[in-house]
């Protein structure tokens, strides 16, 4: 890519261990280069696996600014409002099949849910140190589980590869669900069949009249396959996942050298972003 690419209308990026550092933080660094993109007429896109509750803090970060696909693309969050503004839900009766199915295929699985509004999970569905509370958690039976419509289903193994779960979990259910992962564990992410952060990311695109070829896009685990694949130019951060590394246009600094930052800088070099 060239030092400066004015071909560059719209830039997606991946948040956790891509342009969030290992510490949890958004560096300044990053949040003016972010700055940069809009300030030369660009729209920054925040593409994540993180549902719209966990999202305060960045919308902060960047001064409620753009738009986020939140929960691999099946909710768009507006920023400035902090409101969920589109929404492409998985169905009770797809819910329960899948979790049926997933039962019997793969023995020792507890499951959770984000719903547009919350979080449920069933007994024994815990990932590393979550305090299931603290992030508004209900404790309710499989049959409460999927009983509403849900932005994405979660599955937990206790001891599981998360590439050889995946597997698992998208030959059982492959035709009902799109399945990923994201977390480095053996938990595997659900969304509605063909939902991925790729497919919300270009039908906002296509409503802004910005074509693939003009996008840029940046991750690090298999749940931004889809998104890197379909932007013209992709970027890895070094610290990505090997399936990642495999398939995209360029590698930049890993995450916690602002990695994205770096590439944005030389992207859009003339302009700075606005402060407050």
């Amino acid at each position: 890519m060239h030092s400066h690419s004015p071909e560059v209308r719209l830039v997606a990026t991946d948040l956790d261990g891509t342009a969030v550092r290992s510490d949890g933080t958004i560096s300044d660094r990053t949040i003016t280069a972010f700055g940069r993109v809009e300030a030369a007429g660009g729209t920054l896109v925040i593409v994540t696996g993180r549902p719209p509750r966990w999202m305060h803090e960045v919308a902060a970060a960047v001064h409620h600014r753009g738009l986020a696909i939140c929960a691999n693309g099946a909710l768009v969050y507006d920023l400035h409002t902090e409101r969920i503004v589109h929404a492409d839900l998985i169905e009770p009766e797809v819910l329960d099949e899948v979790v049926r199915r997933l039962r019997a295929a793969v023995p020792d699985l507890s499951f959770s849910v984000e719903y547009e509004g919350g979080f449920a999970h069933e007994p024994g569905f815990r990932v590393g140190g979550w305090d299931l509370g603290a992030v508004g958690g209900l404790l309710v039976g499989t049959a409460t589980l999927v009983s509403r419509p849900a932005a994405k289903l979660l599955a937990l193994h206790p001891d599981l590869d998360p590439d050889v779960l995946h597997g698992l979990v998208t030959e059982a259910v492959g035709d009902l669900v799109t399945a990923t992962h994201s977390s480095g564990r053996a938990l595997i992410e659900m969304s509605g069949l063909g939902v991925t952060k790729a497919s919300a990311l270009a039908e906002l695109a296509a409503e802004r009249g910005v074509t693939s070829e003009a996008a840029i896009a940046f991750g690090d685990m298999p749940n931004d396959l889809p998104m890197l694949t379909w932007a013209g130019t992709s970027y890895a951060v070094a610290n990505a996942h090997p399936a990642v590394l495999a398939v995209v246009d360029h590698v930049t600094a890993s995450n916690d050298e602002d990695g994205v930052a770096q590439v944005l800088e030389k992207v859009f070099p003339g302009t700075r972003g606005p402060r407050g």
